[in-house]
């Protein structure tokens, strides 16, 4: 493949000009003699990798054929499947052009929906497209559209049906209906424009969610077959017993402590470790066997339970692969679930603050109304790190999925509006004025450690107990949650 940086971005077709690049940065672009399927010539496909606004890298690739002048355009991602899968939800009212013209991203393994129209556009179809809300109704289409002649002629009742649909879609691509856009990908790469970034958007709610053993399996990953087993029918008792016996339970002493503490040392969060070793040493260390999540090589994963003062216990996993290196540590929440929510509020006055610890859990959002910002819950996931950490972790994942601020696609107000936010993040984080930091969990899983022995002596620190909504113990999976015969079993008891 011949590197040709004298190729201009318009060569390369519409997909690459509705990217922006870095000034003095541009990316090389290459390429490659191919085959064309319409008429069995040579025609010639680009590439060129970037990055998508809000977004992350990419590789795009346009063909070109100077015969028949076929062409299309694809997107590919160049980096890793995301931890969790994204559900994006955009409210598209009637009569707004804007909303219809925000960017999509559409991977290989995203389904679109419209509930109105009972509609969806499954994974194989539109696979790897960069476009906008606009763009995908419009293609879908002319996909539909293309074959109509044909079935009138084989089929009129069905072409006639289809006639009718075509009339309710072009009323929204065109927006005169309003519509729901919904857009989930289990390999959490796909995407939809907030223009409000990063303040919340109100017609757009943006949800994580952990896959399913088959959702894992269909992205690839070496899934178990009791795991899909157990996932659609519940799993056996034969299975549950055998994983049973491969737990290897540690006592507590140079062999337990110094497993689970090494194993989380070497993990890609030492913050945990360093966060966590503070407060006690686990009383027991659990091993059991796991598969890689990047080469899906057998490897083990090490549990321990702790409890911090003035919060809860938590269970701290991590995992290491001898194959190919891999880290990952988790921490989740241990005992009941809470009946109430959580406002943990604190007011950051010196550069002490910034020290505190803080345990950020994959329901919590984070607010900081000094700087308009606010994060949905499931963002940055499940974290252990300090104050000062968790604004820089904020600041590393805008400069990373943000760094087009000066591509030269972006118009001079949407530039000036990230600068003028960073020049606040910065200041924030070199104390240069007071701010306020909020961590809301519904779940009530989330922490920030008192500067005084005694948390009711810290002013500073402000806890807030709240009864949460019907919507919230929805999103939860609370509500169908049936607790009667517990709670009658455990009184007879």
């Amino acid at each position: 493949m011949e590197n040709n940086k004298e190729i201009t971005v318009d060569d390369v077709g519409s997909v690459v000009e509705a990217i922006s690049i870095d000034e003095g940065n541009s990316a090389p672009l290459y390429q490659v003699e191919s085959l064309c399927m319409r008429c069995n010539k040579n025609g010639t496909t680009t590439f060129l990798m970037t990055s998508i606004p809000h977004f992350r890298q990419v590789l795009l690739s346009s063909f070109r054929c100077p015969h028949c002048h076929e062409s299309n355009n694809e997107v590919q991602f160049a980096g890793e499947i995301q931890p969790k899968g994204c559900h994006y939800r955009l409210e598209v009212p009637s009569g707004d052009q804007k909303m219809l013209s925000r960017q999509v991203v559409k991977s290989e393994s995203a389904t679109i929906k419209i509930p109105e129209l009972d509609f969806e556009i499954p994974p194989e179809a539109q696979r790897g497209s960069l476009s906008t809300v606009e763009g995908v109704l419009v293609r879908a289409i002319d996909e539909l559209q293309a074959l109509q002649e044909e079935r009138k002629k084989v089929d009129p009742q069905t072409a006639e049906a289809i006639d009718q649909f075509l009339l309710k879609l072009r009323a929204c691509a065109t927006g005169e209906s309003p519509f729901t856009f919904i857009l989930d990908d289990p390999a959490g790469n796909s995407f939809i424009e907030n223009p409000f970034a990063p303040s919340p958007d109100p017609s757009l709610s943006i949800k994580f969610y952990d896959r399913t053993p088959e959702q894992q399996a269909s992205l690839g990953y070496l899934v178990d077959s009791s795991q899909v087993v157990e996932s659609s029918s519940g799993a056996s008792m034969e299975e549950t017993s055998n994983t049973v016996d491969q737990v290897r339970r540690q006592p507590h002493g140079s062999v337990g402590a110094v497993a689970g503490q090494r194993a989380i040392a070497q993990s890609n969060s030492a913050e945990i470790a360093e966060a966590l070793f503070r407060y006690s040493a686990p009383e027991e260390v659990m091993t059991f066997p796991s598969t890689c999540g990047a080469c899906a090589a057998r490897c083990e994963t090490r549990m321990f339970v702790t409890r911090i003062p003035y919060f809860q216990e938590v269970i701290v996993m991590a995992s290491t692969c001898d194959d190919c290196g891999y880290r990952n540590s988790e921490l989740k929440p241990g005992g009941p679930i809470s009946e109430k929510g959580k406002r943990v509020t604190l007011c950051v006055e010196n550069i002490n603050d910034l020290s505190r610890d803080v345990i950020k859990s994959d329901t919590a959002s984070v607010k900081v109304p000094e700087l308009d910002l606010e994060l949905a819950s499931g963002t940055l996931g499940g974290i252990v790190t300090t104050v000062e950490g968790l604004i820089t972790k904020i600041s590393e994942s805008l400069e990373r999925v943000h760094g087009f601020t000066f591509g030269d696609s972006l118009d001079e107000g949407k530039k000036a509006k990230w600068l003028d936010f960073k020049a606040r993040l910065n200041k924030i984080l070199s104390m240069e004025e007071p701010w306020t930091l909020i961590l809301d969990d519904a779940l009530a899983n989330s922490f920030i450690a008192s500067a005084t022995d005694d948390i009711k002596d810290d002013h500073q620190l402000m806890f807030k107990e709240y009864e949460r909504s019907w919507e919230q113990n929805e999103e939860l999976g609370l509500n169908d949650i049936d607790t009667s015969s517990a709670d009658a079993a455990y009184q007879q008891g």
